[in-house]
């Protein structure tokens, strides 16, 4: 599977470093000096990543806006090249997932693309749909159907659909994968519908399990899948029932899928979370999404295990990028228990970069959210 990198600048010195972290990271890269060739090819070509300067403003607008319009390249992950903190919201405004400051070296560069390289193979492994066909079992209210599909990706399937099913209708479909005997069911919804009885249908709450089980059979059915990259190391400084806030000088975007995992000894314990808040070489502030009741004393064990005090190390590691705001699939905090860390990280507008890390300082002191984590990294 081979990876690519647009690149918008016209400064040498940064293209040369540039080409040297991404040569080393097996990325392929391809440099556009103005915003009318790279929205060209944009167009005209699928990259995994695309990297701007933003020097000039109006060009990054217009090359990051191109990104999200072109149909094969919607999903790539957006980096921009910023002069200093005080552009990262404006980045972050335009659609950039990662920002690189100025000067960029390769330390730095490099650092920051691992985080990235690890999203653009989900993302790319996400748009990888075997053909295949098998029965499924869609439920749509008290209506049951026997249908075939016509491939299968890690998000969902295209399936051949008897009879209509409107779009706004929540549905869900039980299957079991060819050569493996696993069954698998979840809540999904259509997606799209063509004149015929086509119909893409997205996975909705898919378990981690379940996730895991066709992320594998893919694997096996498709030469382009490559293994996922090795999980990043972090340190946990803050944690509640809620949330937990992670130290790395690479973290994900915002609206990042990501699995912890906590190591002490021989024991792992993974929980799941959704990146709220992100510092640029800082950290980044993780929600639990832990719904159902196995799940859920899954973060419960983690969150206990950090409170025992005894030496423990993190990894993290990227499961995909949420299109919308998944607030509402988040796990709620213990009934009538508010929980502050998670409060902090719904303001974290209000915000710059080093007061928010002093308010995470004010609550560790006044053991508000929880007291600090040791750990290896």
């Amino acid at each position: 599977m081979d990876l690519n990198a647009l690149v918008l600048c016209t400064d040498d010195k940064i293209i040369r470093v540039l080409r040297r972290v991404l040569s080393d990271l097996e990325v392929g890269i391809e440099t556009c000096t103005d915003a009318d060739s790279a929205v060209r090819r944009l167009t005209r070509a699928r990259f995994e990543a695309v990297v701007v300067d933003c020097a000039d403003e109006d060009v990054a607008v217009k090359v990051l806006s191109s990104v999200r319009s072109a149909p094969c390249n919607k999903r790539a992950i957006a980096v921009a090249m910023i002069d200093g903190q005080t552009a990262v919201r404006s980045a972050f405004a335009m659609g950039a997932h990662f920002v690189l400051y100025k000067p960029v070296n390769f330390e730095r560069a490099r650092s920051s693309f691992r985080a990235a390289r690890a999203l653009m193979k989900c993302e790319r492994r996400r748009n990888v749909r075997v053909p295949v066909e098998f029965p499924v079992t869609l439920f749509a209210g008290a209506d049951q159907q026997r249908i075939t599909t016509l491939d299968i990706s890690e998000g969902g399937m295209a399936v051949r659909v008897p009879r209509y099913i409107p779009r706004s209708r929540g549905v869900r479909i039980r299957f079991t994968l060819p050569d493996v005997d696993y069954a698998v069911e979840c809540a999904a919804e259509v997606a799209w519908k063509n004149p015929g009885s086509n119909t893409g249908v997205r996975f909705l709450e898919l378990s981690r399990e379940h996730r895991q089980q066709l992320k594998t059979w893919l694997a096996r059915h498709s030469p382009e899948i490559e293994p996922d990259d090795p999980p990043l190391s972090c340190k946990l400084t803050d944690v509640s029932a809620a949330a937990c806030y992670l130290e790395t000088s690479a973290p994900f975007p915002k609206r990042t899928r990501v699995v912890l995992t906590m190591l002490t000894g021989s024991v792992r314990i993974p929980v799941e979370g959704v990146v709220r808040v992100m510092h640029p070489e800082v950290g980044m502030g993780v929600e639990f999404t832990q719904n159902a009741d196995e799940p859920r004393a899954q973060a419960a064990k983690f969150f206990q295990a950090t409170k025992a005090g005894t030496s423990l190390e993190f990894t993290v590691l990227p499961e995909s990028m949420d299109d919308e705001d998944i607030l509402g699939a988040a796990i709620e905090p213990p009934s009538g228990i508010e929980d502050p860390l998670l409060k902090l990280f719904r303001r974290s507008a209000d915000f710059t970069t080093e007061s928010f890390r002093e308010e995470l300082r004010v609550q560790r002191r006044s053991g508000s959210a929880g007291k600090a984590i040791s750990a290896k990294v």
